[in-house]
């Protein structure tokens, strides 16, 4: 039987799931009672093979990723605002409008991360450059600028009260799935038990691309500055290839030294995680549940485990 390999992100007052084609949204509404919302998806990669070369697919993977995201965010949002609020979102959403603004809000994230994290860190070493002619030394102080900024960006937002109990969402996100991986069954007392930290996590992806740019620019650089610039904007998509290939043998493999390379990703995680309560936990499981049957899949992953373990 094939592994099942679940991701997830915390919402607003919930968790999604999402496995293979299907993606389910768990949202503790304000009468205490659990809605869950499942949704089928056809990945860019099932539908065109260029789309599934490595490289390639994890910056379309990535692109999706924020697609669902802002979806599964709006959707979670819409149960806490106001009546009217959510009308006029409702009136926009028939006129086609929620494709059109999501469209924008992705874009918009896009531009605003390359900006932060690629183009100002590059503006500043283009200064540092001119007292440093070694273009290894800049590379590393530009690295270290950029990781620096991503640092404190992580800081700023976990110190957000808003931002708290999505936090504890996606620390009940990564338990469950833990659990889910462990074999245990899912309960809150069992998820409970397990680490809120987990190697596929979008904060460790995220740090990587910080330090896998660094080993890019140290090797591939020009004299002109401008080109230099424009060279970053252009390698965002392969340095987010090389990373999203990196987090998905991590979450795969179990050896030392993949062990060792996603520690400092798991202590970033320490920013965008807390400790959930059971409540959230209730939340998270029921996100599973929207899209896999746990029971029956533990059940034949153990038995075959026993046939190997047999023979």
């Amino acid at each position: 039987m094939e592994k099942v390999y679940i991701g997830g992100q915390a919402v607003i007052e919930g968790v999604m799931m999402k496995n293979k084609d299907q993606y389910a949204i768990a949202v503790r509404k304000p009468d205490q009672t659990i809605e869950v919302k499942v949704e089928d998806y056809v990945a860019l990669g099932d539908q065109v093979p260029f789309f599934r070369i490595p490289l390639v697919r994890g910056v379309v993977n990535f692109i999706e990723s924020l697609m669902i995201g802002v979806k599964t965010l709006t959707y979670s949002a819409s149960f806490f605002e106001e009546e009217e609020t959510e009308q006029g979102a409702q009136k926009v959403a028939k006129k086609g409008g929620e494709s059109v603004v999501m469209f924008f809000t992705v874009l918009f994230s896009i531009i605003l991360a390359v900006g932060l994290f690629i183009l100002f860190p590059a503006w500043i070493s283009e200064f540092i450059r001119r007292g440093i002619d070694n273009n290894i030394v800049v590379a590393l102080i530009e690295g270290v600028i950029r990781l620096v900024i991503f640092l404190i960006y992580v800081l700023g937002i976990s110190l957000m009260n808003d931002m708290k109990r999505v936090f504890m969402y996606h620390g009940a996100e990564h338990k469950t799935i833990n659990c889910l991986e462990a074999g245990e069954p899912l309960t809150p007392e069992n998820v409970m038990k397990y680490s809120r930290f987990h190697k596929r996590c979008g904060t460790s992806f995220l740090f990587i691309v910080m330090i896998v740019s660094i080993l890019f620019f140290m090797v591939i650089n020009v004299d002109h500055a401008v080109l230099r610039i424009v060279l970053r904007v252009l390698l965002v998509p392969v340095i987010a290839g090389v990373s999203y290939e990196f987090i998905r043998l991590a979450g795969r493999n179990d050896s030392w030294i993949i062990k060792i390379l996603s520690a400092p990703g798991l202590l970033v995680q320490r920013l965008t995680t807390r400790e959930p309560d059971e409540e959230m936990l209730e939340v998270a499981i029921a996100s599973v549940e929207g899209v896999l049957d746990w029971r029956a899949y533990q059940s034949q992953m153990n038995r075959e485990a026993d046939l190997n373990n047999y023979e």
